[in-house]
């Protein structure tokens, strides 16, 4: 199949990697629209500047979407108006009407559309939802991913922050686990935000909290920060909680808060049940991050070739975008959002 990466930062160059080594993909263009410094097995790929171009000119078979989040529903729409399969990093959109567009035109022209959920494909949080689903709900969700970010990642975050806040870029992610763990339906969000630095547009905010209540009864708790400002201890939180027990993942296995692999290594897990006794799972051979990132592409190739079934993950997609999105319409407004759409 023939490929097309387009952004090519920290994302979409292992997804780039992923795809130069595996055996039914062939990469025929990258897209990135400022000079960027390739890895030696990238260099002898056309790079084009602008995504128009690089489509028009390969006709590729799929397309690989990691650029910021503005562009992700329009690159993906016309990508699949073009022939063209889509892998687009999270967030699918910057709003749930367009989230829900992408979603109709690859039903439309029956294309594939994977989202990059990379937790999806780590084999340590596949067994912690599977864990937590047995305990059986409601269920209390307690996560969060506070960073402290400084130098380049500091200024990647910046980036990020011109379009979007730290509790939709990286809270769809953690919301996608609470959607997969309970099958009920969000119903209202209530969150809370602070600008904590001059460095940043005066209408965004670089730290986030918001809770989220499900049909069933079930409750969830977000937190995300970013900056040189936020704090190293308790940044790491991963806890579910129901009537018959918990399972958490053991925070003191994770490095400094900004490292890239720490966002999804899981190292053990405790699991407690309320009969009595606790135990722990180790996890010694964790993949890192490019072997995820392996794992997404391999994913999104073999979706193709078998033709899974994608209307799970796609609902699932723009229903944690729209619990994040209510829960910054919440900060910004000041009130508690009341959902309709999601699920």
């Amino acid at each position: 199949m023939k490929v097309l990466v387009a952004g090519i930062g920290n994302m979409g160059r292992s997804h780039a990697l992923a795809l130069h080594k595996h055996p039914e993909a062939e990469i025929v263009a990258l897209v990135n629209r400022s000079p960027v410094d390739l890895p030696e097995e990238l260099r002898g790929y056309p790079l084009y500047k602008t995504f128009e171009e690089g489509l028009a000119a390969a006709k590729p078979d799929v397309v690989a979407i990691a650029t910021y989040s503005d562009s992700h529903a329009e690159f993906a729409i016309a990508a699949m108006e073009a022939g063209a399969h889509v892998f687009v990093e999270k967030p699918l959109a910057t709003n749930v009407a367009d989230a829900r567009r992408v979603v109709e035109t690859a039903r439309r022209l029956k294309k594939k559309l994977v989202v990059g959920y990379i937790l999806r494909h780590h084999p340590s949080w596949q067994r912690l939802i599977a864990e937590a689903r047995g305990l059986g709900g409601p269920y209390v969700f307690r996560l969060n991913l506070n960073q402290q970010s400084k130098g380049a990642t500091w200024e990647t975050h910046k980036a990020l922050m011109k379009t979007t806040p730290p509790i939709v870029d990286c809270g769809v992610h953690y919301v996608d686990v609470m959607c997969q763990i309970t099958d009920a339906k969000p119903v209202r969000v209530h969150g809370m935000g602070l600008r904590l630095s001059d460095e940043i547009a005066p209408d965004m905010y670089n730290y986030g909290q918001f809770q989220v209540i499900f049909d069933d009864g079930s409750v969830g708790w977000y937190e995300a920060g970013w900056g040189p400002m936020m704090s190293e201890v308790a940044y790491f939180v991963k806890d579910v909680i129901s009537p018959n027990g918990a399972v958490s993942i053991m925070s003191g296995m994770h490095p400094a808060s900004d490292s890239v692999e720490g966002h999804t290594k899981v190292g053990a897990l405790r699991i407690h049940r309320t009969e009595g006794g606790d135990r722990d799972v180790d996890f010694p051979g964790e993949p890192g991050h490019q072997e995820l990132c392996d794992a997404e592409q391999a994913y999104v190739i073999r979706s193709i070739l078998e033709d899974i079934d994608l209307s799970r993950h796609m609902a699932d997609a723009v229903a944690s975008l729209e619990i994040c999105l209510a829960a910054d319409e919440s900060i910004r407004e000041g009130r508690a959002v009341e959902l309709k759409g999601a699920k």
